[in-house]
């Protein structure tokens, strides 16, 4: 499997290796998003010692370590006695003064098995590395312990580093490109479960439909994705029976606190706390409408589930647990077959998005991309332009029959609705259909400028 996206992340690890001065560069991000990958492919052509932290204790996370340097650096001594501690492979490290990438990968293990784990690198770092050669990498995907205890205000490890990124989840588009050659629906639907996550569509057969792909590598009991949910959430988490709770309640449609609060019995404080944990984890977000002046005091926040898989899992598998522990696996299946189309309409927005967000240069720069909803009316995509006085209001249509003129004007209606800048906005108009437009609307779009967007012009 050819190596997919990911030139951004390359490319600011390439500028930081050409300057001559030692590096210090945190990356993080999701379990599975592909952080290892992206890394043994910028140390491919380098010099490099890669070590991975496991879960083990600090004795022997040390020795392993020795044995990574020695390896590198043609020490059989060190291969088979190891240093006495920390501190004595920094200041080896040191001694070679050498230029080459020195990759810690799940940092946050060594944190684990030793505490004062970051003092000791905040130490090797002032004393040792800084002023050397050596380009140091520390990978982590535990995000709280990452953002909290290495890139933090009170990490002994703060004001170190020399550059850091937030390694996210592949776009629709690029993630698209694991299912090369195969028709729209197809690669969406597989997005509706894989998302951005590279670990994800490596578990999913190109040489299978999706129905098949979703009985063999996640309905059925042993395959990796069957338990991946639980997996993470046990690892993250210290209580995951009331995330459970409340990321089904999202799954199942209650967006709004109280809802939420009304289905699980779980009390608005205690909910207001875990919801702040999984948007920490990157799994939920409070979403406003992209119109919003006051975020932090507007009452309009619905909470959604922005991790695809977790998204998927909650709302047609969790459920039925029962019936796929039997080996059921058929009768789940075709439910979730049903369901689907209206499923991968709110995945079709999220594309439409980064549409908008790859095709800016068609309308303005833009500063956000959003929804808008007020009461009972809403808008799929809305991209605006504050400083421009400027606003994109569009439509998403995931049906089977083509886009006519009266979803175009029951649009521009809504559009009357939204209160945004000045009396005299710019407002312009794009309609995303999954079976393409009237004949009459392609006429009335090219008269009046409305963007049209299908299917062969997203991906």
């Amino acid at each position: 499997m050819a190596f997919i996206d990911r030139e951004r992340e390359l490319g600011f690890l390439e500028e930081k290796w050409m300057e001559p001065q030692s590096q210090f560069i945190i990356l993080w991000g999701k379990r599975r998003v592909g952080k290892t990958e992206l890394v043994k492919q910028f140390i491919s052509d380098k010099p490099h010692v890669y070590f991975l932290a496991e879960s083990t204790n600090e004795k022997e996370q040390l020795f392993r370590f020795s044995q990574a340097l020695g390896r590198f650096f043609q020490e059989p001594l060190l291969e088979t006695r190891g240093f006495a501690g920390w501190e004595e492979s920094f200041a080896y490290v040191r001694s070679k003064n050498e230029r080459f990438v020195l990759a810690i990968d799940e940092f946050p293990y060594l944190m684990w098995s030793n505490p004062a784990i970051a003092g000791l690198f905040q130490k090797a770092w002032d004393e040792y590395w800084s002023g050397t050669k050596v380009y140091v990498l520390l990978l982590g995907s535990s995000m709280a312990m990452m953002e909290n205890e290495v890139l933090g205000y009170r990490s002994p490890l703060y004001g170190r580093r020399t550059g850091q990124w937030r390694v996210d989840p592949l776009s629709v588009a690029a993630a698209s490109q694991f299912r090369q050659g195969k028709p729209y629906e197809d690669r969406l639907a597989h997005f509706s479960v894989a998302g951005g996550i590279p670990a994800y569509w490596l578990q999913l057969s190109s040489k299978k439909d999706f129905s098949q792909n979703l009985k063999d590598h996640v309905l059925n009991k042993g395959a990796m994705l069957y338990d991946e949910v639980e997996f993470i959430l046990r690892e993250e988490l210290r209580e995951p029976r009331y995330y459970f709770a409340l990321l089904q309640a999202i799954a199942q449609g209650k967006r709004k606190l109280s809802e939420i609060v009304n289905a699980t019995g779980i009390s608005q404080p205690v909910a207001n706390k875990y919801l702040g944990v999984l948007g920490d984890l990157k799994i939920v977000e409070r979403e406003l409408p992209v119109t919003e002046e006051k975020p932090l005091k507007s009452k309009k926040g619905l909470y959604r589930i922005t991790d695809e898989f977790f998204h998927f899992w909650f709302k047609f598998v969790f459920p039925r647990r029962g019936e796929l522990e039997m080996g059921r696996v058929e009768g789940v299946l075709a439910s979730i077959n049903k369901a689907l189309p209206q499923h991968l309409s709110s995945v079709y927005e999220k594309a439409a998005m980064e549409t908008l967000w790859r095709n800016m240069d068609r309308f303005f720069p833009f500063s956000a991309v959003g929804r808008w909803w007020d009461r009972n009316e809403e808008i799929d995509v809305v991209a605006v332009n504050r400083d421009l006085d400027s606003i994109v209001l569009g439509e998403v249509k995931w049906s089977e029959k083509p886009v006519g003129i009266d979803i175009y004007e029951a649009l521009r209606q809504k559009a009357s609705q939204v209160v945004w800048g000045t009396k005299e906005r710019r407002e312009l108009f794009c309609l995303f259909s999954k079976k393409g437009f009237t004949d009459a609307m392609i006429r009335r779009a090219s008269e009046e400028g409305v963007v049209l967007y299908n299917e062969e012009t997203e991906m």
